[in-house]
Parts: C-alpha cells; structure tokens; sequence
C-alpha cells in the first residue's frame, strides 16, 4: 500500500506546480513503482481523472486504445 494520495510532495505540487520540489515530485512520478501501484489501484474512472489531472499522456495513450 502507499501513501501516494497523501503524499506532501503531491499536495506542494498541487498547490506550486512550478516549485522546486513540485518539479521534483513530477519527475519522480515518471520511474517510481509505489505510484504506478497507486495508479493501477484506483478504479478506471479515478484513474482517468489522476492521469488526466497530471497530464500523463503515456498512459492515457495506452488507455484510449
């Protein structure tokens, strides 16, 4: 289990996309195994809405195919 929808990381990058640490949160969602587990946790219309809401159009692709 993670704790990826409490992440404090997540909530600056919410708030301050453009931060430091927002920019670095982003990135680090890119490889991290623990929140492609969160990802593929939740059901497929929240997931929609996460991938949609970060703008992670890899997996939206493959998704919509």
């Amino acid at each position: 289990m993670t704790n990826c929808d409490k992440c404090r990381f997540r909530t600056l990058y919410d708030k301050k996309p453009q931060s430091i640490l927002g920019r670095l949160w982003r990135w680090h969602i890119g490889w991290c195994p623990g929140w492609k587990f969160y990802v593929n946790s939740l059901p497929d219309d929240e997931r929609r809405l996460v991938l949609e809401k970060y703008n992670i159009q890899k997996v939206l692709n493959r998704i919509r195919m």
